[in-house]
């Protein structure tokens, strides 16, 4: 568990058992929490909603889902992080009522064009982790990152590397690349960054996969990379900021696109997400934004639901649940390393969700 959520959880659990001791000194008949939510615009939601995806976002989710107990008591949602290509597939296949994705949905993905629509949700930094023994600090430029990823780099004293970081004394330790084993919105958002910043040089591609050099190593979810990069000298991987810094990572400070190398936080995540598009169906690319304080490789998230679920109570579920998420939730979104929608995108998201039909 996030170590940011661990510590909400257990000083929501003192402030809770200080309160019941206060309510049975002074025999007040308050609503218990985790009840129905007493007089929460939530109370009244009863059923179970089921959710699978996207493993970057899923420290915000389930906190989102452990706070939104207290307001919808009789409303069971659960989120499985399975990574996006799992969840779009999953949703396609009716085995969930929605799904989380870092990546839009393809042909392939097995979701009906039509049949969904995008609420985007939250933000954050991919992080380029590294672990190499001597060295705290560390910049990239996108060549060098996309020479590093497709292995053309092998050792951290290459020249590249030594020119982005002058006066660094860097080891001749072999790198150690890491990915993502699984379809991934991360690896998506990842190779669709170097696709863009370092055109001409990347060669892998883009996509939720893609074709890693055989040297590398795979790691399932985010998790699964930070793993690896934490307990290998001289990994290098991609992670999202909230797991990077729940394992104790070292992460990298990026050539943005005005040449300034800029570290992975949620100021520079908010700068990017100023200069991106938003596109009709409120898709939207941060990646490689212009601005000098912009971190390059800020990724949106989303929520795929249907259009229509054919049951109005179901419906009527799904939509209570993502109006939580897009006010309240929004607020617990900078505790656990995300950066929350700017006003008029989060106003957007909410619209999206009135379309939702029974």
């Amino acid at each position: 568990m996030n170590r940011n959520v661990l510590s909400r959880r257990v000083l929501a659990g003192v402030a809770l058992a200080a309160l019941a001791l206060t309510g049975c000194a002074s025999n007040n008949n308050s609503t218990e929490p985790g009840g129905s939510g007493g007089d929460s615009a939530y109370a009244n939601l009863s059923g179970e909603l089921k959710a699978s995806g996207a493993s970057f976002p899923d420290a915000y989710y389930q906190e989102v889902i452990e706070a939104f107990k207290g307001e919808a008591g009789n409303l069971t949602v659960t989120y499985n992080a399975t990574g996006s290509g799992t969840g779009k597939k999953q949703f396609g296949e009716g085995l969930v009522d929605f799904a989380g994705t870092d990546s839009l949905v393809k042909d392939t993905d097995g979701v009906a064009a039509g049949s969904f629509l995008y609420v985007p949700t939250v933000a954050a930094p991919i992080t380029v982790s590294f672990n190499l023994q001597g060295v705290d600090k560390l910049q990239l430029s996108p060549e060098t990152l996309a020479k590093i990823f497709q292995t053309d780099i092998k050792t951290w004293d290459d020249a590249a590397i030594k020119a982005d970081n002058p006066g660094v004394e860097l080891p001749s330790t072999p790198i150690v690349v890491a990915h993502r084993s699984d379809g991934s919105g991360t690896t998506s958002n990842f190779t669709k960054y170097l696709d863009a910043a370092a055109a001409g040089t990347w060669k892998l591609g883009s996509g939720d996969t893609v074709a890693w050099p055989a040297s590398t190593q795979g790691g399932e979810k985010n998790t699964g990379v930070a793993q690896i990069v934490q307990q290998t000298n001289g990994a290098v991987g991609y992670v999202d900021l909230s797991d990077a810094k729940a394992t104790g990572l070292k992460f990298a400070a990026i050539k943005n696109k005005d040449g300034q190398f800029v570290e992975p936080t949620l100021e520079g995540t908010t700068a990017g997400l100023e200069g991106a598009e938003i596109a009709d169906d409120l898709s939207y690319n941060p990646l490689n934004a212009a601005g000098a304080t912009a971190y390059p490789i800020t990724a949106p998230t989303f929520i795929i639901v249907k259009t229509s679920y054919g049951d109005a109570a179901k419906a009527e579920l799904v939509k209570g649940f993502l109006t939580y998420l897009l006010n309240d939730g929004q607020d617990l979104a900078k505790e656990i390393d995300f950066a929350p929608l700017p006003a008029s995108l989060k106003e957007k998201a909410l619209a999206q969700v009135d379309k939702i039909q029974g």
